[in-house]
């Protein structure tokens, strides 16, 4: 399934942010949804929720982007725009 690879690799990546980071949890997670990642916000969050079970993600607020340019680069994948840790 197309989603359930692009949340794994967006849970390794804030895994990888905290790790980096030296903290065991994010407070809130950035993401750009591509207009071709078949994914709409609601989808998105639930998907989310079970992928980041257990991770430094756990729990994150997140704000989701949806791009409509289904010509953009990366119009089928999600970017994660940035993380905030807390403290």
């Amino acid at each position: 399934m197309h989603e359930a690879g692009l949340l794994k690799d967006l849970v390794a990546r804030i895994r990888d942010v905290a790790a980096t980071e030296g903290v065991e949890r994010v407070a809130r997670v950035s993401v750009w949804l591509g207009a071709l990642s078949h994914m709409s916000p609601e989808h998105f969050r639930d998907h989310y929720n079970i992928e980041a079970r257990g991770s430094p993600g756990e729990g994150a607020e997140l704000d989701i982007e949806l791009s409509e340019d289904p010509m953009h680069p990366n119009a089928q994948g999600i970017l994660l725009k940035s993380v905030e840790i807390s403290v």
